[in-house]
């Protein structure tokens, strides 16, 4: 039977969620060149897709973080998912805007919580973990115990992997950068050349260029 990252990984590039383009590279909001598209919100639109990673969030959160009592999505991507995580656990939720409400009560946080839950903040993706920690602090801030993070996918950037070292927190992943590659190469979804692109942007994806890759 084929571990549970390796099934995410082949339908998450099955439906397009992940998308690898070492000849025709993306351009992130950052301004990064990308050999590489992620948007796992399309997995919402595949039940089968959907529910897979509903049960495998909720099944690891149970796994790693057992007094859990409250489920944190941040927004947007981890919006619908940490909501439906929730439901399948029974426990409340809350999802965590990137800044405070411009009108009304001004939020940070949409939702209840109840002051001293121990809550787990849920990513659809984690890169450079900016939009996972402000979602801690704001957790933090309520007054409640943010006690670990988990997510869809982990691109490993090692400064993410140093900023939640340093948040002193622990951060569970369903899929990997490298365990995704690994998959696409045995399933011939890129070429060997590809894959040699794709390990050389996660070295150093700022500087990476599509001209100097290959």
């Amino acid at each position: 039977m084929k571990k549970p990252h390796k099934l995410l990984a082949e339908k998450l590039l099955h439906i397009s969620a992940i998308k690898l383009q070492p000849e025709s590279p993306f351009v992130w909001a950052s301004g990064w060149n990308s050999p590489i598209y992620t948007d796992n919100r399309v997995a919402l639109s595949y039940p089968d897709v959907r529910n897979f990673i509903k049960v495998e969030l909720a099944r690891h959160i149970m796994e790693e973080f057992p007094e859990a009592d409250a489920i944190a999505g941040v927004a947007t991507g981890a919006i619908a998912i940490g909501a439906i995580v929730a439901d399948v656990m029974g426990l409340p939720y809350v999802y965590v805007r990137s800044t405070p409400k411009d009108h009304g009560l001004e939020n940070m946080i949409e939702g209840n919580l109840r002051p001293g839950s121990k809550v787990v903040v849920i990513e659809d993706l984690v890169s450079t973990a900016t939009s996972s920690l402000k979602a801690v602090e704001a957790i933090e801030m309520s007054g409640c115990d943010a006690i670990g993070m988990t997510c869809i996918f982990n691109f490993e950037f090692p400064e993410a992997v140093k900023r939640i070292s340093d948040a002193n927190l622990s951060l569970v992943s369903l899929l990997t950068y490298s365990e995704m590659l690994e998959v696409a190469s045995e399933i011939d979804y890129i070429t060997p050349a590809e894959l040699d692109t794709l390990r050389q942007w996660r070295e150093d994806p700022s500087a990476w260029t599509p001209e100097t890759s290959y």
